[in-house]
């Protein structure tokens, strides 16, 4: 998939108050990480520098500062994501990422019944 250079863990911490809001300036950014994260302005604006290098969130001048907007969908991003884990762990294979959990115990009763609705979903396309 095209588009912007991969998002690491500590700029998708920046990207996600801007999925939540967004113009922000960098302060703005900053204040609302500063309570969750322990992160200095210094390092939540050089965080938003990256984002912006790799295209991953545009910056509009105003006045005397930059409003920060995200140009990669939270949508978008996760799948990305997904599709990464799935490859690395199990080999870009569903069942055996279900079977994992599963095994571990991880599935609550709402989480089989969920599946299953997708299973019958997906054999009604068939």
């Amino acid at each position: 998939m095209a588009g912007p250079g991969a998002i690491s863990e500590a700029e998708a911490v920046v990207m996600q108050v801007l999925w939540e809001r967004h113009p922000l300036s960098a302060e703005e950014v900053f204040a609302a990480l500063s309570a969750r994260s322990g992160w200095a302005e210094p390092t939540v604006k050089t965080l938003l520098n990256r984002l912006l290098n790799k295209g991953a969130v545009s910056a509009q001048k105003q006045g005397r500062r930059y409003l920060y907007s995200p140009c990669v969908e939270r949508t978008q991003w996760v799948a990305q994501q997904s599709e990464g884990l799935l490859d690395r762990l199990f080999g870009g294979r569903v069942a055996p990422l279900v079977a994992h959990f599963s095994e571990r115990g991880k599935l609550s009763a709402q989480d089989i019944a969920e599946l299953k609705r997708l299973v019958r979903e997906l054999d009604d396309e068939g």
